[in-house]
């Protein structure tokens, strides 16, 4: 498992702050990262993740058809770790870029007793490459029937996803930082 690199900024204040890069897709990101369908329950959405470019240069690419025919509607990359967020997180920061569509990351706990539930956010996939930050406050949980908030230190899976309507997903992230 790759260990997760402190960078250091400095406030305003001149106070220091870390950051903690949890990704920056360079090394053996394709063992970290899996491509997922809702074809393992019966949907007929299809589609492919691939690594492109290499060291402060790569990303990761998610592509295909969402169809929420069969009850389905996703495709998804995602990272499955053990190594623990600090607990003083407050959100995440992603570099990406796409086709102009609403995508989600999905954030998963130990203690959800589904398959299926996460805590969710949306973002918007612009042309060209943009900052998105996504405080852990705005993150919604998927179903009432799981606790509403979560501590960032036991999040344990992160899921870039395409989500929920018929579209042509195409979105890249060169980097996902924790703040």
């Amino acid at each position: 498992m790759r260990m997760m690199t402190l960078i250091f900024a400095t406030t305003l204040a001149g106070h220091a702050m870390a950051d903690v890069i949890f990704d920056d897709f360079s090394g053996d990101a394709g063992t970290r990262w899996d491509y997922v369908a809702d074809r393992v329950m019966g949907g007929v959405s299809s589609g492919r993740a691939e690594i492109n470019g290499a060291g402060a240069a790569a990303q990761i690419r998610l592509m295909g058809t969402v169809s929420t025919d069969n009850n389905g509607g996703f495709i998804q990359v995602r990272r499955r770790f053990s190594d623990p967020w600090p607990s003083s997180a407050q959100g995440l920061e992603l570099q990406v870029r796409g086709n102009e569509e609403t995508y989600f990351v999905f954030l998963k706990t130990p203690n959800l007793s589904r398959v299926w539930y996460s805590y969710r956010a949306s973002f918007v996939a612009a042309e060209g490459w943009r900052t998105v930050k996504l405080p852990f406050r705005d993150f919604m949980a998927s179903h009432d029937g799981m606790p509403q908030s979560f501590d960032p230190s036991q999040v344990n899976s992160l899921a870039i996803v395409a989500y929920g309507a018929d579209y042509e997903a195409d979105v890249t992230v060169g980097r996902i930082t924790l703040y």
